[in-house]
Parts: C-alpha cells; sequence; structure tokens
C-alpha cells in the first residue's frame, strides 16, 4: 500500500512517497520522470517521520549521510547505479564517465545517465552530485538550478560546517512553498 506527504524544502515542496511503510519515491515540483500523483496513494503523514527529521538535519547542514530505509524499484542496473550514486560522498561531484567505469563498464556512460535521471528518491540518493565530463552541470530532474543549489549547499557546508549547524540554506530561486498548509521540513 501507498502514502505520500508533501513537505517544505528550500528546494520547494517535495513530495514522499512510501510503499508498505518504506520510502520509494521523492519529488520535486515539475520534476522530469515523476509518477502521475494518483499512484502516490493517500496523504497520510504517518510513515515520514524519519525521513522528515533527516531531511531536515540534511538542509540544516547538520547531516550528510542518509540512514533512512529505502525501496529503490527500478532494473537491476538502475539499482546499480543508484547505489553507486549513494556512495559519492557529500559535497563531492563524480562525472557519468567515472561512475561506468566504477560499475566496471567504461562505455556506459550514457546508460548510466538515463538510469540516473530515472532516480525516485531524489537528494537521498544523490543524483544531483553527478556532472559532465568536463564538470559542467548537466541534466538534472529537478532543474539546473536546483542541481545548482544543492550542489553549492553541500560545496559550503562542507567548506564552513559549524558545531551548531548552518541552519537553513536560502531558497532555491524559483522554489515556492506548498501552498496546502503542508508539514515543513525547515
Amino acid at each position: 500500500m501507498k502514502q505520500h506527504t508533501v513537505v517544505d524544502s528550500p528546494c520547494g515542496p517535495l513530495t514522499l512517497v512510501a510503499e508498505d511503510g518504506v520510502l520509494c519515491g521523492l519529488y520535486m515540483t515539475d520534476q522530469r520522470h515523476r509518477p502521475p500523483e494518483e499512484t502516490f496513494g493517500e496523504r497520510d503523514p504517518a510513515p515520514f517521520g524519519e525521513t522528515e527529521e533527516q531531511l531536515a538535519a540534511y538542509f540544516a547542514g547538520e547531516l550528510t549521510e542518509f540512514t533512512v530505509a529505502l525501496r529503490l524499484n527500478g532494473t537491476p542496473f538502475q539499482r546499480r547505479v543508484w547505489d553507486r550514486l549513494r556512495r559519492i560522498p557529500y559535497g563531492e561531484t563524480r562525472t557519468y564517465s567515472r561512475l561506468a567505469e566504477d560499475l566496471g563498464n567504461p562505455a556506459a556512460s550514457r546508460a548510466v545517465g538515463l538510469a540516473n535521471g530515472r532516480n525516485p528518491i531524489g537528494i537521498i540518493v544523490p543524483c544531483h552530485r553527478v556532472v559532465g565530463s568536463d564538470g559542467s552541470l548537466t541534466g538534472y530532474g529537478g532543474g539546473l538550478h536546483r542541481k545548482r543549489h544543492l550542489l553549492d549547499f553541500e560545496r559550503g557546508a562542507a567548506l564552513f560546517p559549524s558545531p551548531a549547524g548552518r541552519g537553513a540554506p536560502p531558497r532555491v530561486p524559483g522554489a515556492s512553498a506548498p501552498s496546502d498548509g503542508s508539514a515543513a521540513v525547515v
């Protein structure tokens, strides 16, 4: 059984989706490859307490690695790519070709890019940390402005950590707050 909730973030509203109580989706507004709303199940914030806490800590600059349980639904190749994404350290980036090499198939950088674009759990499975071979920002399902914001935020938090955290980062330009009174993450 699927359930969902919508939480606020500096990237705008995030839709969290759980299947049998396990996080299986984190989607931004206007995200490419976002499933239809009717597939998210009933609205119920109950299964998302830990996810909301970890997202709040991430956006406060206090968490660099998520530990929430995930259900990554995809092909075996996609799941291998998504597993590699989770190994990219906070504040760092990798190229599509480097990920393909890490998977043992240097010629698969395009397939890696396609799998990266189908990541169902953005931010937590950090597909925003993948860049072009020349270090340029390339496609991001949530929009390049959000990718830039997340990378700048992580680099800033990694460069200037403080024991009390950094506080909430500024909102992404163009990201809106939920208009339905949803729970806030930050």
